[in-house]
């Protein structure tokens, strides 16, 4: 906690001690050579030298490294590789994972997330029972020994501490199951007569593995099966969906919530503050951080950022990414301490007509048209209809409901109305209804995301339903599935 407390006053300082350490470490790599790391004294210096990179940029020596090549991007030999979601041109990326980022990064953010849950609950009985943790699954790399490529959380999972197995469920063998489905029903009957007291992972499919131990138990509320469930530390998509059917689900006043930003590509923020939506930037892990303004404008390090703007996230980090567009954007809420929202992704955005919808309106909207009607969703997509024969563009909505509203207009009206307040550049193209139309909303059938999740191969583990997309490839699938 008093390393914790330095985030507060010191994070400049902070994020450049972090910068000369990862300059330092990397400068005897072939891309430190190449970009002169040895004589670099200052930020400034950095950016001179050190080109922004996609994964396009670092593909080719991440693909050398996952061959056993050693000091390309980082020190040495790195053996575990994060398979995060794909690139335009390949349908997955292999995100390195160092030892070093193992432990000072993602094991790191863990230690803090516990940390600052038991200062926010003094009397937490946390550590009275187990922690269920739901992961993903890997497999060999290229058949070399001793590395592989996988989900995040199953290379946390393959790497924790043997004492962590002690307290967690379910056992080792079931947590990396690559079949969803049948890992879904082992682990419900693997926790359900444990004493469970906190659960971590992916809201959506942590929902799936409850509803299916509700199945098996036949019990209505989920502190029947868990009296002491006191704590879901949840991530990767946002919470705002999902949280009625929780709170639904678990109706003890004694259950916490609390949102963690780790990605594949390393662990960035954590809600703090209960009462505060907006997570605490962490800034002393092995990660740099840069932003670049979505209205344009020059990249900036953090003493650079100002409140309420949104930023694409840049990243350097002890896994060999240098500046490396995460393809985040997030939005500073206060600079001291830095604390933030994530408002979306630079490629999960509607921007077909102008009108510039992120995903952070989208939720928002939702939120406020569930609130209004009593619905509840489960999942969504949307998407731009360019021109129908009639000549009109809107978007279309393709939402799942786990309640639906009385009055399907009624929502759709509502969230319409929510966005154009939220966002004017959706409100002046919403005008007399001349560029866009009022929305629509297409009703999906149950379980039509899973099943189209399934036919990708996607199901479970740490991927993610993408919300706006300004093609309509995702939309077209789900809607010839919906049927």
């Amino acid at each position: 906690m008093r390393d914790l407390e330095k985030h507060q006053t010191q994070g400049a300082e902070l994020q450049r001690k972090v910068l000369n350490g990862l300059l330092r470490a990397a400068k005897n790599t072939e891309y430190g050579r190449e970009h002169g790391f040895a004589t670099i004294k200052s930020y400034e210096e950095f950016t001179k030298f050190s080109p922004v990179n996609t994964y396009e940029e670092l593909k080719g020596q991440i693909d050398r490294m996952r061959h056993g090549e050693v000091d390309v991007l980082w020190p040495g030999r790195v053996k575990w590789y994060a398979k995060s979601s794909g690139t335009t041109n390949d349908k997955s990326k292999f995100i390195p994972v160092s030892n070093e980022g193992l432990q000072k990064i993602h094991y790191a953010g863990g230690y803090d997330t516990v940390a600052l849950y038991l200062r926010n609950n003094p009397k937490s009985r946390l550590f009275d029972g187990r922690a269920l943790i739901l992961g993903g699954s890997h497999t060999p790399n290229y058949n070399l020994p001793g590395s592989l490529v996988g989900d995040l959380s199953a290379i946390l999972i393959e790497n924790i501490n043997p004492l962590a197995n002690l307290v967690r469920v379910p056992k080792k063998t079931t947590a990396l199951i690559s079949d969803f489905e049948v890992k879904r029903e082992r682990i419900a009957r693997e926790a359900m007569n444990k004493n469970v007291t906190n659960i971590s992972g992916v809201p959506s499919w942590m929902l799936s593995v409850l509803n299916c131990m509700m199945e098996i138990t036949g019990k209505t509320h989920l502190e029947e099966v868990w009296p002491n469930l006191e704590v879901f530390f949840h991530g990767g998509v946002a919470f705002t969906p999902y949280r009625k059917q929780y709170e639904q689900l678990i109706t003890s006043p004694n259950m916490h919530y609390m949102e963690t930003y780790n990605a594949s590509e390393g662990f960035f923020g954590l809600q703090d503050d209960p009462a505060d939506k907006a997570m605490l930037l962490m800034l002393d892990y092995g990660v740099f951080y840069e932003f670049q303004p979505m209205d344009g404008g020059d990249i900036v390090p953090l003493w650079g950022v100002e409140k309420d703007k949104n930023y694409a996230m840049l990243i350097s980090t002890s896994c060999g990414l240098w500046r490396y567009m995460i393809g985040d954007t997030i939005r500073f809420t206060s600079t001291n301490p830095y604390k933030f929202v994530i408002s979306g992704r630079t490629k999960s955005f509607i921007n077909a007509f102008g009108e510039e919808l992120i995903v952070d309106n989208a939720e928002q909207g939702l939120a406020y048209a569930c609130e209004q009607t009593g619905a509840e969703i489960q999942e969504y997509t949307a998407a731009p209809v360019f021109m129908d024969s009639k000549a009109k563009c809107r978007h279309q909505w393709l939402i799942e409901f786990s309640k639906e509203p009385a009055d399907l207009q009624q929502f759709a009206h509502l969230l319409d109305q929510k966005l154009q307040q939220l966002n004017s550049d959706y409100e002046a193209k919403r005008y007399k209804d001349i560029t866009l139309q009022p929305l629509e909303i297409v009703k999906a059938r149950p379980n039509l995301f899973n099943d189209w999740m399934k036919l990708r191969g996607k199901l479970g583990g740490q991927n993610k339903v993408p919300r706006l997309c300004n093609e309509r490839e995702h939309i077209e699938q789900l809607l010839t599935l919906n049927k």
